[in-house]
């Protein structure tokens, strides 16, 4: 199941159409060793006791940022920010709209993690990101077994490149069997009837998928059980930093009705029109969860680069170890 914005997706496939001259620009990839990247500082915290502190602390930081991204902004409807493209391995222009922005003071603000889509390997800002963060904290081998929870986007391509056991797939829901391949070649799989054995994956990334899930804690016991012992989960979820408890949005009854707590919350679903249903915007007991699970570790991933595009104040990821 891949839950990023549909319209954001078929602009990054067409970003790699039109690219192909900055490909070959570029030349070889990141993982084959080109000019090294920029740093990236990642603040790493396991409780919001940990992230009240560290607010605390960097406030004056907070302000530059800010100040640092509103000096970007452009009064045209698309711009372009430079910087370095880590999967590329090479400086970049990310692509940026103000689709699915917001506004403050008057002033448009783009969907910063959503946009600054690299013109030559079409992912965006949240997803370049992640191949950082999933090479430095994942530290995966070629030969490793990696499972992603989706399969028809670019990230899916990426990692198909770069290592050699990769298995991906969608959620097709009852059209075929969960583990089946329909004959676009795509796998069907639930997160919370995952069809693999005990142990299988090395690595597992699951990116913006958990909040269309009723039963998080089970699909949690599904990644657990999936995953080998010392193997690693990398993923991404709408996350309130400020907040200590999950926002529930939405719940599933006994009589199977969903029930609707705050007006409904659509996100965009690669392979329906209709969109998916939001029930969670996360808070920091989504890592008391994780531990609950039998997660050995769970941690929240703080990051921002001007350098690296990585804006929209301070992102995060959650990483946890079995």
């Amino acid at each position: 199941m891949a839950h990023t914005s549909l319209v954001f997706r078929a602009r990054a496939a067409l970003g790699q159409l039109r690219s192909l001259p900055a490909r070959l620009r570029h030349g070889l990839t990141h993982a084959q060793g080109t000019t090294a990247p920029p740093p990236l500082n990642v603040t790493i915290l396991a409780s919001h006791a940990e992230y009240l502190r560290h607010r605390e602390r960097t406030q004056s930081r907070a302000r530059a940022r800010d100040a640092a991204e509103r000096a970007l902004l452009d009064a045209r409807d698309s711009f372009r920010v430079d910087g370095f493209c880590y999967p590329c391995g090479a400086p970049s222009a990310f692509e940026v709209d103000y689709r699915y922005g917001s506004e403050s003071e008057g002033v448009r603000i783009p969907n910063w993690r959503e946009t600054l889509i690299c013109e030559c390997c079409g992912l965006n800002n949240r997803l370049r990101a992640s191949v950082e963060l999933f090479d430095r904290f994942c530290r995966a081998q070629r030969t490793d077994r990696i499972y992603i929870t989706e399969q028809t986007t670019p990230m899916y391509r990426w990692l198909v490149d770069r290592y050699a056991q990769v298995t991906g797939s969608e959620y097709l829901g009852d059209r075929i069997p969960f583990g089946a391949v329909n004959a676009q070649g795509v796998r069907n799989e639930s997160l919370t009837q995952l069809s693999f054995p005990d142990a299988t994956f090395d690595r597992m990334i699951s990116f913006d998928v958990l909040e269309h899930i009723p039963d998080v804690a089970k699909a949690l016991r599904e990644c657990h059980r999936c995953l080998k012992p010392g193997g690693h989960l990398l993923l991404s979820v709408p996350f309130v930093v400020s907040a200590e408890h999950t926002l529930v949005r939405a719940r599933v009854s006994a009589n199977g009705e969903v029930e609707h707590l705050l007006p409904p919350e659509y996100h965009g679903d690669p392979l329906s029109s209709d969109g998916c249903l939001c029930f969670y915007h996360f808070g920091w007991d989504l890592l008391e969860q994780l531990r609950a699970s039998g997660f050995g570790e769970a941690r929240v991933l703080l990051y921002w680069s001007r350098e690296l595009g990585y804006l929209g104040g301070e992102q995060l990821q959650i990483f946890a170890t079995k």
